[in-house]
C-alpha cells in the first residue's frame, strides 16, 4: 500500500467510486506534468447528489461539507487516472463553484471545505491557488461544483 492509501486508511476516509462524466467529455486530461481534472459535483457517502441553493435552501455548513465531498471526488478521479496517489506532486489549483443566492458572499468559507480536505491527506503538497465564485445554477442542482490542476511525477 503507497503512502497515500496508507493516509487514507489511518484517517478512516473513504473515497468514493470516479464518477463518470455527464456529458461530451472526460473526467482528466494529463498534459505533460499537469493532470486536469473536470468538474466534479459533492455526492454522499451514500451516493445521493447534494443539492439545492446556498443562502436560499441550503446553508453554509452544507456548502462546505459539499465542497469537501467534492474535494473526495477529485483525489478518486487522481487515483483512477495516475493509478498511484503518490504520483501527486502538488494539488496546483482548485476552481469551485458555489450554487447560491444573489447576496451569498460566504464563497471562500464553502471552498474552504475543499483546501481543507486536500491539506489534509496530501500535506503542504495540498496547499494551493483557488478560486470560489457563485453561480445561480450548476448541473443536476448541485449545490456546490469543484475542477482541479494538479503536478504528478513518474
Amino acid at each position: 500500500m503507497n503512502r497515500i492509501d496508507q493516509l487514507l486508511a489511518a484517517e478512516g476516509i473513504m473515497l468514493p467510486e470516479p464518477a463518470t462524466p455527464v456529458a461530451a467529455y472526460v473526467s482528466a486530461v494529463q498534459a505533460g506534468n499537469l493532470l486536469h481534472i473536470s468538474g466534479q459535483l459533492p455526492f454522499t457517502p451514500d451516493g445521493v447528489l447534494m443539492t439545492g441553493k446556498l443562502g436560499i435552501e441550503r446553508d453554509l455548513a452544507w456548502g462546505a461539507a459539499a465542497a469537501e465531498r467534492c474535494a473526495l471526488m477529485l483525489v478518486a478521479q487522481m487515483k483512477a487516472a495516475l493509478g498511484d496517489l503518490d504520483r501527486v506532486e502538488r494539488i496546483v489549483k482548485l476552481g469551485a463553484f458555489v450554487a447560491c443566492a444573489a447576496d451569498f458572499t460566504d464563497q471562500p468559507k464553502v471552498a474552504n471545505g475543499a483546501s481543507e480536505m486536500m491539506v489534509r491527506i496530501f500535506g503542504e503538497a495540498g496547499r494551493h491557488a483557488r478560486s470560489a465564485v457563485g453561480v445561480p445554477c450548476l448541473p443536476l442542482d448541485a449545490s456546490v461544483e469543484i475542477d482541479a490542476v494538479v503536478a504528478v511525477h513518474g
